[in-house]
């Protein structure tokens, strides 16, 4: 894909949020079923925050060596999401270009890119991984071997 498409053409249009009054323990269980590392932070219907599996370590890093397993995920009962989040996250339009979006990745180093419309409604998330995609495509099996 050329630098020049626009966000909307590689974002995921489905992501898993969560609200800002949730609890860390429950985040912590969605990422891992899910397998992601950052989650939009949406209430009532609007984008808020992200909260990201640095953010989690972050929380509990202090504590994480003490604790068991059972004591840490009672320590992460204990936080809501909004005392950890990153709040007025950088953002993008569904037409900022793939270009544009991988620079504000870069210089501001983080991971993911929250998709707004003009509302402020999450409407996609766009990842690093994502741009990795869409700069190089996964060859199929076949060719992949020849």
């Amino acid at each position: 894909m050329s630098p020049d498409t626009a966000v909307e053409h590689v974002m995921q249009r489905e992501f898993a949020s969560v609200r800002s009054d949730e609890r860390l323990d429950f985040v912590d269980d969605v990422m891992a079923l899910g397998r992601v590392r950052h989650m939009p932070v949406v209430d009532e219907g609007k984008l808020v925050g992200v909260v990201s599996q640095r953010d989690l370590l972050a929380a509990s890093l202090s504590r994480v060596l003490e604790f068991d397993a059972q004591e840490r995920r009672t320590f992460l009962r204990s936080i809501d999401v909004r005392e950890v989040m990153a709040g007025r996250p950088i953002t993008v339009a569904p037409s900022t270009t793939l270009a544009d979006a991988a620079a504000l990745l870069l210089r501001h180093k983080i991971g993911c890119l929250p998709v707004v419309g003009p509302g402020g409604e999450a409407i996609g998330l766009l990842t690093e991984t994502d741009l990795l995609r869409a700069a190089y495509p996964e060859k199929s099996a076949a060719g992949a071997r020849g």
